[in-house]
């Protein structure tokens, strides 16, 4: 089901044509980067372009729902980001907080469900709280399934894996021989959803900082120079259109 938002004017027709151009990816991922060095760049505090960033992420969020993408998963918060100044973890905490609250009901009036992958027992209890809630509240919607990924590290996705699966075959549950790509899948914090097709980086930089580390071995990239704050639609399609012009081979050759 696509959102209840219906796009209109400039926006419709762009979006009629990347439907009739090619097949729109089912799962997008997005390693939101540059919301500091965007306020920097204004002389403003880092949290201001933390604050223009929730701006980029419901937008991103709408556009999506209107694509019939299916999913989408955000990484909002890494396990490593823990180690910043605790001044701007605590102010992200908070804005944390106050972004889900301010867009729960939205998102639920617009058919989104959203989910969490990521250690969210490590979130301050205020936190944890109002995703249960929100997760609870659209559980049973059947647009968009937006996965955000919090204190989310993708060494720690796997290495939780492996102790899964090395306990079932100490406990003789799983022969080791039966182990395959499937059993490992089956056991990551993602087994519910289909790999990424696409992966996006804002900020021009290069590298996938410890994200979803399995699950995108056959993910198409975009990167772009744009900071996620400036990261909007129109930014989208164009990332949507480049995916639109590969082909896709999954490490067979060419057809």
């Amino acid at each position: 089901m696509k959102s209840r938002v219906k796009a209109t004017g400039i926006d419709k027709e762009h979006q009629e044509i990347l439907l009739k151009v090619g097949q729109i990816p089912k799962h997008i991922a997005i390693i939101m980067d540059g919301n500091g060095r965007w306020a920097k760049k204004r002389g403003l505090p880092r949290i201001a372009g933390h604050h223009e960033g929730v701006n980029s992420v419901r937008d991103i969020v709408e556009v999506c729902g209107q694509l019939d993408v299916k999913y989408l998963t955000l990484f909002a918060f890494s396990k490593d980001n823990w180690s910043r100044p605790k001044k701007e973890v605590s102010l992200l905490m908070r804005l944390l907080l106050h972004a889900i609250r301010d867009e729960r009901d939205k998102l639920h009036s617009n058919g989104v469900v959203l989910k969490t992958i990521g250690n969210i027992s490590e979130l301050p209890t205020a936190v944890q709280d109002e995703l249960i809630e929100a997760t609870e509240i659209t559980k049973n919607n059947d647009g968009l399934i937006l996965i955000l990924a919090l204190s989310y590290s993708g060494k720690s996705d796997i290495t939780n894996a492996i102790k899964s699966i090395s306990k079932k075959v100490a406990d003789g549950k799983l022969d080791i021989e039966k182990i395959d790509d499937e059993i490992i899948k089956m056991n990551l914090s993602t087994k519910n959803y289909p790999d990424p097709d696409l992966l996006i980086r804002t900020s021009g930089e290069m590298r996938i900082s410890n994200f979803l580390l399995w699950q995108i071995a056959y993910s198409e990239f975009y990167i772009t120079n744009l900071l996620w704050p400036d990261f909007r639609r129109n930014a989208l399609y164009q990332a949507i259109e480049s995916f639109q012009s590969r082909e896709r081979r999954f490490g067979m050759v060419s057809g």
